[in-house]
């Protein structure tokens, strides 16, 4: 097999690859002496930036005329840890040979190249590296309100979005020395997509995310939201740790990353997109992104302007749908940025796990998991999320309103 752009494309900083996080923006709270902010104007509110892509002139430099202030910073970037973990206490952990394989897809293990495919390919997707998986089933759709339900029901399992967070916990991810923030600031409460009425500078993401207690899968996007007509929807506002609880009580797991790219790829080796190649904006209607002027204007071409029901545009050549937009979903890997280089030095890799502990350089004090296949906040103006070399790190105990995932299972297990 041909391997196409081996080369590691690099990306110049830009106002967009610059997130607030919430511990930049607690600690200079604190150092400032703010003792009133309101929860809608805190972390919550930039999390999840995406990088407009750069022009082909700026993503052609060479490795030596790379700034020092490139950046992978992505989506969810900046998300910091809030939760301790074991929060799937009661959660039982069935044996994969009773897992339901209906509504999942068989994908033969092979052999494709791994990474990025653009010149909108960030640093962390590149070297294109060669990996082997082995046989496994994949969800053919996102995981919906209706089954996260019933897994709920069974388990009386309690979501990351709708626990207090955990102060020792927060305080891992800020400077050390860092005073307590009042109590009011600390209650359950998710990141939601808030947009403006009008159009705003794309380096403040605060202008168009909010923290906003009350939000959970239950109630997308605040506690005056429901879940009703929306059984057919992804759950949203679940964690890593929620969507693997998930998995184990169903007798499954979470794809690894390479799985998840074989699987969006659909036997295509080349192809930019679960589609192919053609632009998102040309032709049919390929996927549930943002159509417009991003982050004020969606003009809903797709006829969606948030969220859509699983299956609403046409699946891969594999039978899987909306492994392009809709909702990121959670694979199993830790995230290292230098992951795919040192893949790159032992050849072939051989069902890969992923790195054995998280090490985000932009933020090494938080843990981060990768997320994969873009959001229907996703465009070319701003994000191209919906590309299937795309990757996201996102801290793994936190949830967001574009945040979901499917589920695996070893063929061999069955």
């Amino acid at each position: 097999m041909m391997c196409l752009h081996t080369q590691r494309v690099t990306k110049r900083s830009h106002p967009l690859s610059t997130n607030i996080s919430f511990e930049q923006l607690l600690y200079s709270f604190v150092l400032k002496g703010m003792r009133k902010y309101t929860l809608s104007g805190m972390v919550l509110l930039a999390m999840i930036a995406c990088n407009r892509p750069l022009s082909q002139k700026q993503n052609n430099k060479s490795g030596d005329e790379k700034s020092a202030t490139d950046t992978t910073l992505l989506c969810c970037s900046n998300i910091p840890s809030r939760f301790a973990s074991g929060n799937a206490s009661g959660v039982d952990s069935l044996n994969s040979a009773t897992a339901d394989l209906s509504g999942m897809v068989l994908i033969k293990g092979s052999r494709f190249w791994m990474g990025g495919d653009s010149i909108w390919g960030r640093p962390d997707e590149f070297p294109r590296h060669q990996v082997e998986v082995s046989s496994f089933y994949i969800d053919v759709q996102e995981v919906t309100n209706k089954q996260f339900k019933a897994f709920v029901d069974a388990t009386g399992y309690i979501t990351t979005a709708e626990k207090k967070p955990d102060w020792e916990e927060l305080k891992l991810q800020v400077p050390p020395g860092t005073p307590k923030p009042s109590d009011d600031m600390l209650v359950a409460a998710s990141l939601v997509f808030t947009p403006p009425n009008r159009p705003v500078s794309l380096d403040n993401a605060s202008a168009w995310w909010a923290w906003v207690p009350g939000a959970n899968w239950k109630h997308p996007e605040g506690p005056k939201s429901n879940l009703t007509r929306k059984d057919d929807y992804p759950v949203v506002h679940v964690s890593w740790e929620d969507a693997m609880a998930y998995c184990r009580w169903a007798g499954k797991r979470l794809p690894t990353e390479a799985e998840w790219e074989f699987a969006a790829r659909g036997g295509q080796l080349d192809a930019i997109y679960p589609w192919g190649n053609e632009l998102i904006t040309k032709g049919k209607k390929k996927a549930n992104t943002w159509d417009g002027n991003f982050p004020n204007r969606n003009t809903g071409l797709d006829e969606y302007v948030g969220a859509a029901p699983v299956r609403q545009f046409a699946p891969n050549q594999f039978g899987l749908y909306d492994m392009a937009g809709n909702v990121w979903e959670w694979v199993s890997d830790w995230y290292t940025a230098d992951y795919y280089q040192e893949c790159m030095k032992k050849g072939v890799v051989m069902n890969p796990q992923g790195p054995s502990k998280s090490l985000d350089p932009d933020e090494p004090y938080g843990q981060k998991k990768v997320t994969r296949g873009g959001s229907f906040l996703c465009n070319d103006q701003y994000c191209s999320g919906f590309r299937i070399g795309a990757r996201m790190k996102t801290s793994w105990d936190t949830g967001l309103n574009h945040t979901g995932f499917r589920c695996a299972v070893t063929a061999a297990e069955k």
